[in-house]
């Protein structure tokens, strides 16, 4: 069976730092698929407030919605650990982007890579919203 593969691009954009918790490890005392995938989340939520895009934005009820996602696991990580997480966007198309996420720990050893297909998105209507120009050139960081 073929394993998943992301990329890396160039150049990030942004890079967070998230504490793993206590409440992040599984029962193999590592952090867990499903709280990373949490971490993602948060550090997403950093990405697109970086850029003045919010993930939802609660005035004009518009935002994103994840269509996909894919996690390459390198490495384990464990409590007292900070992930460090770089992010940038790549595949940019009429309703959104892919998110890639490059998560190291505080030694730079790398735990895993990622991706999450976000589409713009308005909750009033529950249609996609076309990515605008200038909302493109922030991804690209222009």
């Amino acid at each position: 069976m073929p394993r998943v593969k992301v990329a890396l691009p160039a150049a990030f954009l942004l890079t967070v730092q998230v504490p793993v918790r206590i409440t992040d490890l599984n029962y193999g005392a590592h952090l867990g698929n499903d709280a990373l995938l949490s971490i993602l989340h948060e550090a997403r939520v950093q990405f697109l407030q970086h850029l003045g895009h919010p993930e939802f934005d609660p005035a004009t009820k518009t935002g994103h919605i994840m269509a996909d996602v894919a996690i390459e696991y390198k490495g384990e990580g464990f409590y007292g650990d900070t992930l460090h997480i770089q992010m940038a966007a790549d595949d940019l198309s009429k309703y959104g982007f892919d998110l890639v996420y490059w998560v190291r720990n505080q030694d730079g050893k790398e735990v895993a890579r990622a991706k999450t297909g976000m589409l713009c998105f308005d909750y009033n209507t529950r249609k996609l919203l076309p990515l605008t120009e200038e909302y493109a050139r922030k991804l690209r960081g222009e």
